[in-house]
């Protein structure tokens, strides 16, 4: 084998920033915040205060693999945090403050970090944990009062050194729904070849005339990468804080001409709801990218009908940092028409992207066939996918670096993915699989219905039977009658919930719905 005469210049997080200061310099950051105005600068801004931080740290005796914490929502200040921790080659540990006070203080126990930043908001959660943190020394708010006032005598200039891209630098937590959650390790390598493929045109496309609002918390697996692909295409960025309501978004989305905006269903459900009753519309807004569970085909009809608005799904997981797949059209498609390329985008999950292989095995082991009808565990491999949880011995990949993500999905000859369900979260009645995640699709689209959720309960003669769970929008009328003479003519007779109840659905901290509760709660509703 002839060795290439190329240069091995490391894939730096810190390269992302320097080039971004220097060829989008003056594109804009817009920061909303906590309780100050609303925060405004650059690219090049960004720079100099990454560099004033990234001195405090040192000052501070964070040195080269240290973790540090943060608590904090989607600001300008929690942003260069993003950038000066791993650019001194220290680990930048986000929490995620949905999670129990008990999974919160073990992920920052676990990551062993010794330095703890938060925002104001948090400050009650803060003095609650922090008697139980064993590692951290100091406590910095991200605040006009504490954080601005380390970073103000720092320069504004900083040599980013250059080191080994297989470095760690952020530690993300899964969300720890069954047992403790688990660190995942993303390295810069890693970060950086994510964020190249999130801006390619087969995934969200971005260019220099974009305006991103990340909605997906910069807490929950870097925000999809949004913080480094949008600096990478030259895109202005919009950080909405913890501000996730209708009117809040609505307001940065036509002050701010956001054009591209992603984010749980859950916070789109509650948008549309606000347009409908309001009658305001999205003036410059394209494209909604929605992940973190499947897409109702209401919201994705109800964005493009009525407001022109393009609705793309996105697959991954925190273990593949996290994007594996996003449905985005392709020539093939737009062959078949308009209305067969919507089918196909709004059913699936995502297309084979780049950088990230795919493969669906059956029970016997063997690779099912690209059919789109053939299913079995979801399992993915590449350069931005984890092998081994932090301080695990073991790897979480096989031998042969397939990752099992615990989904069951097929795949179509187009390299389209679509996820039927959850291991676990499969129904088998009679025999027979039921798809949850099919009939939570189809239930969503019922008129009163703000979110369907269906679980698997047992059932003493079919094993399980689905039941399902509907939390109305606030003021609907809607009955069992009604979602149930919805769901007929679309579902196969033998996938009808044995019954239907209106409840609260709990979320997990990562706002998909938690089935292990709903399960629970509701295990022995059909033989008691």
């Amino acid at each position: 084998m002839t060795p290439g005469l190329m240069q091995t210049t490391p894939l730096m997080i810190s390269g992302i920033l320097t080039y971004a200061a220097q060829a989008h310099g003056a594109r804009e950051i817009v920061s909303k915040l906590i309780d100050e105005p609303i925060h405004r600068y650059d690219y090049a801004g960004l720079g100099r205060r990454s560099a004033q931080l990234a001195h405090t740290l040192e000052r501070l005796g964070v040195k080269p693999g240290d973790r540090v914490t943060s608590l904090a929502w989607n600001t300008h200040r929690h942003l260069e945090l993003f950038y000066a921790v791993p650019g001194i080659g220290a680990v930048l540990h986000t929490a995620n403050p949905r999670l129990f006070d008990e999974q919160i203080v073990y992920t920052i126990n676990h990551a062993e970090s010794s330095i703890l930043f938060f925002d104001r908001s948090f400050a009650t959660l803060v003095e609650r944990i922090a008697p139980q943190l064993t590692t951290v020394r100091t406590l910095i708010m991200l605040s006009a009062e504490d954080y601005e006032t380390l970073i103000a005598r720092e320069p504004e200039t900083y040599p980013w050194p250059s080191f080994d891209e297989n470095a760690g630098a952020f530690l993300c937590y899964t969300s720890g729904t069954t047992g403790d959650p688990k660190g995942v390790l993303y390295s810069h390598r890693a970060v950086v070849l994510h964020a190249m493929a999130g801006g390619l045109n087969s995934a969200f496309g971005f260019t220099a005339f974009d305006v991103v609002m990340p909605c997906s918390s910069l807490y929950h697996a870097t925000a999809w990468g949004l913080p480094f692909s949008a600096p990478i295409c030259g895109a202005k960025l919009v950080l909405p804080a913890d501000r996730m309501d209708g009117a809040s978004l609505h307001e940065l989305i036509q002050s701010e001409g956001v054009t591209f905006t992603g984010g749980v269903p859950t916070i789109w459900t509650m948008y549309l709801d606000w347009l409908e009753k309001t009658g305001q519309r999205p003036d410059t807004l394209k494209r909604v990218v929605i992940g973190g569970s499947a897409v109702p085909r209401a919201m994705a009809e109800a964005f493009k009908r009525l407001y022109g608005v393009q609705t793309l799904q996105i697959w991954g997981m925190t273990e593949t940092c996290p994007i594996g797949v996003v449905a985005t059209p392709t020539p093939a498609l737009a062959a078949l028409g308009e209305e067969a390329m919507d089918e196909a985008i709004w059913t699936r999950q995502g297309r084979l992207q780049f950088g990230i292989e795919l493969r669906v095995e059956t029970e016997d082991g063997t690779e099912a066939p690209w059919d789109g009808e053939t299913s079995g565990a979801l399992l993915v491999r590449g350069p931005w996918v984890v092998r081994r949880y932090f301080r695990k011995d073991a790897d979480a990949a096989r031998a042969d670096g397939w990752f099992d993500t615990g989904d069951i999905a097929t795949l179509d000859a187009n390299g389209f993915m679509r996820i039927t369900d959850r291991q676990k979260d499969v129904i088998k009645s009679g025999g027979e699989w039921i798809s949850s995640i099919d009939l939570e699709n189809v239930a969503a689209g019922c008129p009163g219905v703000k979110i369907a959720a269906v679980v698997g309960v047992p059932h003493p003669k079919w094993e399980e039977r689905p039941l399902l769970v509907i939390e109305a929008h606030e003021g609907a009328a809607v009955c069992k009658a009604d979602v149930l003479d919805y769901l007929a003519p679309r579902i196969v007779k033998w996938w009808t919930p044995d019954d239907v109840v209106f409840a609260a659905v709990p979320l997990t901290a990562t706002g998909k719905i938690d089935k292990k509760v709903l399960r629970e709660a509701w295990r022995t509703h059909l033989t008691s």
